[in-house]
Formats: structure tokens, sequence, C-alpha cells
């Protein structure tokens, strides 16, 4: 399964890149909304908290890993949030207005972007949960012959896309300035 890096990472740079192409107002998108973004893309995995908790009060729950977080019924929610908060009072982070509207869509976004990385590239996911248990998935790295280089296939792919992320930051935004 791709790991937290992997969904995170992935996250920040989609987001990221649609904040620079497709944003004008750079103020109606602050960075903060990518970091959110980032964040978000870790949720589904939440459920490994309550596999560990109920580890610890001795009960196997390792059935519960892809079920109702990684469903399409849960960045639905989120939707509906950002809906139900359309016409909230936006909140301040240090000098950016955050809206709840986008923040909810943002963390919609994250969400969808593990479902889409779990479904493609590790096992499956049941998008339909509960109503349905009709899984998806591609398995791509499945697909790798040699269980060695399966093995290695995740951590070399964070690796080059935090060196692809970093170079291109350096490209449009010149972060080594800030060093």
């Amino acid at each position: 399964m791709p790991l937290a890096v992997t969904h995170f990472v992935i996250a920040v740079i989609l987001i990221t890149l649609f904040r620079d192409y497709f944003v004008k107002n750079k103020k109606d998108f602050p960075i903060y909304y990518v970091f959110m973004g980032g964040l978000a893309g870790l949720l589904p995995d939440i459920d490994f908290l309550f596999v560990w908790i109920s580890y610890i009060f001795g009960y196997d729950s390792l059935g519960i890993h892809r079920t109702i977080t990684h469903s399409l019924f849960f960045p639905l929610i989120f939707i509906l949030f950002s809906l139900i908060f359309i016409k909230a009072k936006p909140f301040k982070i240090n000098k950016s207005k955050i809206t709840y509207s986008k923040l909810f869509l943002i963390i919609s976004a994250g969400i969808l972007m593990h479902l889409i990385l779990d479904g493609l590239l590790s096992g499956s996911i049941i998008p339909f949960y509960p109503a349905s248990n009709i899984e998806f998935g591609l398995d791509l790295v499945g697909l790798i012959p040699n269980a060695n280089l399966r093995d290695f296939f995740f951590p070399t792919l964070d690796a080059i896309l935090l060196i692809l992320w970093i170079s291109y930051l350096e490209y449009k935004h010149e972060i080594s300035s800030f060093f």
C-alpha cells in the first residue's frame, strides 16, 4: 500500500499545481489549503488508529481497514459539509482568510486522491461500502514480477516524488531564498 509520505506528497503536489496554474488570486487560495489537503490525504488511514486501539484491548479488527474511510462516502461527507458551511463566516490563520466551504472541499480532494492511489497501486478499495461490497483495484505494483522490487517500489516512489516536488518549488517559487 502507498506509504503515508506518498499520500501526503501526492495530494500536496496536485493541489499546489492546481493553485499555481488555475487560481488567479492566490489570496483566495492560501498555502494553508495545500497543507490541509496533504493532511487530508492521510485521513482514510485513520482506521489504523482503531485497529491499534482494538488490538490493545485484545481484539483483532484488521478487517476494518479499507472499509468506510476508503469508500466514496467519506469524501462525500466533506462535500456535504462544504455545502452546509458555504455561507459561514471565514476565519483567519495569520493574515490568510480561510473559508470553511473551500477547506472542506480541499479535505475531500485529499481523501479522494488517497482512494485513487490505493485503488490503482495496491490492492483494492470498496468504493460504495457499506452499500455494496464490490471491490475496485488495479494493484499495479502487484504486477512487478520480482517481490524484492515490489518491496522497494513505495520507498523509491516517495524519494522520486519528494525530489520532483522540491525541484518544482525551487523552479516556481525559488524556495532556496528562504534559507
